[in-house]
């Protein structure tokens, strides 16, 4: 079968994947952000997921034709009514009270359906709950489109496993879960994805198995993370060092090293809510996987009270006090500032009185104003301060001699355990 693909949604999951199919196949990467549009057509991703020499290798100037190969990047639905692939990527955020969003996967399904032909497959990659690619939004292309499912047009679902900022485990040495909404399709998706990935695929009988597998991935590591969070909270009234516990436990040679930390981002932090808002529809109140999150939301006012604690020890007028926080993204060398809970610990602080300093070499200022109206800055501030936090291990921050950057009595608190030789107080 001759394939042309359109991905939409061209961020942290779509824009690798469009790359690498493009090495194969004529790919359309469809995104609503002109901007983003634009600027990926010029050869620059700025949530760096995709290099600059590896994109405009695989850029196009035109929209790519049947039997070519490369990417062509549009906002313009016209551009995507050839393909007979379609791919979503978009995310799959909660609201504030932890409720699920479908509203972008809602609106991609819209799009498809405007275009989708009879025979042509939409594949889904984004997070849900068991059952949400056939029961919510299948039946919003076919009313967009008219087309009846599994006659007209087919399915498949193949959840994403993108780890932002990771350039060991990328796309294609993943290796992918598909399915299909017949054995036939689930075949051809399986297929599609096996001619890229070279870590191999692994064929689910039903989507909604593909779905419940993804959404189990993230839940199980959120649980396992929220236990030793919680081990953390007690072996510090024990004044034992958590970190040496865990490193003595570790050496068995069945214990899961995870460690301590705040939990947030585009999984993790989310994905635990999709099952739960499923199994409660159901009449099922699922105990352990929302004690998981009450512990893991809660990490960023603890730091933010150990980080006091640390301070009145020492004589340190909280009220007024200056802190400087190392690192507002979700995790280590990467820009993705998507559900950081380090912003948790910076509202806790304020809540407090203190005035919050926020670096970080990696996010964008703007974005971070604009999402959280917190104001950072990408170099380090020239001054010191009563408290310094690292709340991000990014590899600049190992660099620092933060010496220069501590009053004479001051507190450094280490959320993320590289600095035990020095720190005050850590996580």
């Amino acid at each position: 079968m001759n394939h042309k693909i359109t991905v939409i949604g061209l961020g942290y999951v779509g824009l690798p994947l469009a790359r690498l199919f493009a090495t194969k196949y004529p790919v359309i990467g469809f995104d609503i952000n002109k901007e983003r549009v634009e600027a990926l057509n010029k050869g620059r991703d700025n949530t760096l997921e995709v290099s600059n020499e590896l994109l405009c290798a695989a850029l196009t100037e035109k929209n790519p034709s049947v039997g070519d190969t490369g990417l062509f990047c549009s906002y313009n639905i016209e551009d995507i009514k050839d393909s007979n692939i379609y791919i979503i990527t978009v995310p799959t955020p909660v609201d504030k009270n932890n409720r699920p969003v479908l509203t972008p996967l809602i609106k991609a399904s819209e799009t498809v359906g405007k275009v989708i032909k009879k025979g042509d497959i939409i594949i889904y990659e984004s997070t849900v709950y068991p059952g949400a690619t056939e029961e919510d939004c299948i039946p919003v292309v076919e009313k967009t489109s008219g087309l009846k499912y599994n006659e007209d047009f087919f399915a498949g679902y193949s959840p994403e496993r993108i780890n932002p900022g990771d350039k060991e485990h990328t796309v294609e040495k993943i290796l992918k879960v598909t399915s299909g909404s017949t054995p036939e399709i689930g075949k051809t998706v399986d297929d599609l994805y096996s001619s890229v990935i070279t870590a191999g695929t692994h064929l689910a009988p039903t989507i909604k198995v593909a779905e419940a597998a993804k959404v189990i991935e993230n839940s199980q590591r959120d649980i396992n993370i929220a236990f030793v969070n919680e081990l953390a909270k007690i072996f510090n009234l024990m004044e034992i060092d958590t970190h040496a516990v865990l490193e003595a436990a570790g050496t068995k040679w069945n214990f899961l090293p995870f460690k301590p930390g705040l939990v947030g981002g585009h999984c993790i932090g989310v994905d635990p809510y999709y099952l739960a808002q499923k199994a409660q529809e159901l009449g099922y109140h699922p105990e352990i996987i929302l004690a998981g999150r009450r512990m893991n939301d809660s990490m960023g006012q603890y730091v933010a009270t150990q980080v006091v604690k640390a301070m009145i020890k020492k004589d340190i007028s909280v009220n007024g006090a200056e802190v400087l926080m190392l690192g507002i993204t979700f995790k280590e060398n990467c820009p993705d500032v998507r559900n950081t809970k380090i912003v948790d610990v910076i509202s806790a602080l304020e809540d407090y009185g203190t005035s919050v300093t926020t670096f970080d070499p990696w996010a964008n200022p703007a974005e971070v104003l604009h999402e959280y109206k917190i104001e950072s800055v990408n170099s380090m501030p020239k001054k010191k301060f009563d408290a310094v936090i690292l709340g991000v291990a990014h590899k600049e921050f190992m660099q620092i001699d933060l010496s220069s950057h501590l009053k004479e009595n001051s507190v450094l608190y280490d959320v993320k355990g590289v600095f035990n030789e020095i720190a005050d107080a850590k996580l």
